[in-house]
C-alpha cells in the first residue's frame, strides 16, 4: 500500500505561524496554509480554487487593489490593518503582498496577527501595573494599620479606666470606627493564601455566582446564560472564583440599576497569550451588561484601588477580582460603550507552551 507524499513546499508553509495565501493573475486561490485556516476560519479544501473575495470575503473590499498590484507588478505592506472572521469579529493584522516570480503572474499575501502581539504588551502592562499597586497598597496598609491599632488600645483604656463613664458611649464609637477602617485596609489587601487548586467544573461556579446575583437583583433585571459545555475542567481555587465573578457580576447589577440585562457567557479559546505565555487552549468567562458604560477617563484605572464610579462604592471589587484571576495565571480584560460593558475573564486551561 502506498502513501502519497506530502508536498514539502505545503509542509514548509504549513510550519509558519505567519498565514500565507498565495493568488493567481484571476485572483483565484492556489495556496493557502495551516495558519490562515486557523486565522480565518476557511478551509483549504474549499478555498483553493475559488475567486479570493468568494474563499474569503473579508478581502473583497480590497479586490481593486489587488488587481492594482497585480498589474503593476509590484507589492505593498499595510500596517495593522482589520479583517473580519466568521463569526468571530474582527483580527487585527500586518498585511504584506509580494508578486511571485514565473510564468503566470500572482501575488503571494503574508498576514501576520498583530492582535498577539497587542495582547502581550497590554498584559504585560496590566501585570506591571498590578504589582506596582498591590506594593503601594501593602505600604500604604501598613502605615495605617500601625495607628489604627495605637487609636484603639487608647479607647480600650479609657473604657478601663472609667467604665461607667458618661463618655463610654464615644468611646464606643471609636473602637467601631477604627474596626471599620482596620476591615477596609484587610479588605484593600485582598485574600492572603495561594490558591488551593482542585479540578473544577466552570459552569458549576458560573451558576453558583448567577444564582447568588438574582436573588439580589431586582425584578425588572435579567440574568441570561450562554455556555460553552465542551470546556473541560480547570484547576483552580472554588472559593476564589466565585469571589472573583461574584465582584464582576455584582458590579454589572449595579450598572444596569433596576432594569436592563446581565449575561454570562463561556467559550473556549485556542493559542492564546496571558502574562506572556502562549496557551494552547484558555477558558473565556464574560460578564456582560447593558448598563451606561464606563466613563473615558476612568477605563485605564478601573482596576486600580479606590477608582469608583459610583459615590458610595470603595474602588475595591475589580482589583479583587484581578489580583484572584492573576494568581490563577489568567487576566481579565474590558471594553466597554454605552450599552455594553463586558469584562472577559482569561484561565489557562492547560500548561503554557
Amino acid at each position: 500500500m502506498r502513501f502519497a507524499r506530502a508536498n514539502p513546499a505545503e509542509t514548509l508553509l504549513d510550519s509558519l505561524t505567519t498565514a500565507v495565501v498565495e493568488i493567481d493573475g484571476d485572483l483565484r486561490v492556489s495556496t493557502v496554509n495551516s495558519a490562515c485556516e486557523h486565522l480565518f476560519g476557511v478551509s483549504r479544501k474549499n478555498a483553493v480554487g475559488q475567486l479570493l473575495p468568494l474563499a474569503m470575503p473579508q478581502f473583497g473590499p480590497h479586490e481593486n487593489r489587488l488587481r492594482e498590484a497585480l498589474d503593476a507588478a509590484s507589492g505593498f505592506i499595510e500596517r495593522e490593518i482589520s479583517l473580519h472572521r466568521m463569526g468571530e469579529g474582527s483580527v487585527t493584522v500586518d498585511w504584506t503582498v509580494t508578486p511571485t516570480s514565473g510564468k503566470k503572474p500572482g501575488l503571494l499575501m503574508e498576514m501576520q496577527a498583530r492582535d498577539r502581539h497587542l495582547r502581550i504588551s497590554r498584559d504585560e502592562l496590566a501585570s506591571a501595573s498590578h504589582e506596582a499597586s498591590r506594593e503601594m497598597v501593602r505600604g500604604l496598609a501598613h502605615e495605617i494599620k500601625n495607628p489604627l491599632g495605637g487609636i484603639r488600645g487608647a479607647a480600650q483604656l479609657l473604657e478601663r479606666a472609667f467604665p461607667d463613664s458618661e463618655h463610654r458611649e464615644y468611646t464606643r464609637v471609636i473602637i467601631r470606627e477604627v474596626d471599620r477602617l482596620q476591615n477596609l485596609v484587610n479588605r484593600m489587601l485582598g485574600p492572603n493564601r495561594l490558591p488551593r487548586r482542585e479540578p473544577l467544573n466552570i459552569h458549576e461556579v458560573t451558576e453558583h455566582v448567577r444564582q447568588l446575583v438574582a436573588a439580589e437583583a431586582p425584578a425588572g433585571v435579567r440574568l441570561l446564560r450562554d455556555y460553552d459545555p465542551s470546556i473541560p475542567d480547570l484547576l483552580a481555587d472554588r472559593e476564589q472564583l466565585i469571589q472573583a465573578l461574584l465582584n464582576l457580576t455584582r458590579n454589572a447589577l449595579q450598572a444596569v440599576g433596576e432594569h436592563g440585562q446581565i449575561s454570562l457567557r463561556t467559550r473556549s479559546r485556542r493559542q492564546l497569550t496571558l502574562n506572556s505565555q502562549l496557551h494552547k487552549l484558555v477558558a473565556q468567562i464574560d460578564v456582560e451588561d447593558t448598563g451606561a458604560g464606563i466613563p473615558t477617563q476612568l477605563a485605564e484605572k478601573i482596576f486600580f484601588p479606590m477608582v469608583t464610579t459610583r459615590a458610595d462604592g470603595t474602588g475595591l471589587g475589580l482589583p479583587i477580582a484581578q489580583h484572584l484571576i492573576h494568581s490563577h495565571g489568567g487576566v481579565i480584560e474590558c471594553k466597554s460603550r454605552p450599552g455594553q460593558t463586558v469584562f472577559s475573564v482569561f484561565l489557562p486551561l492547560e500548561p503554557a507552551l
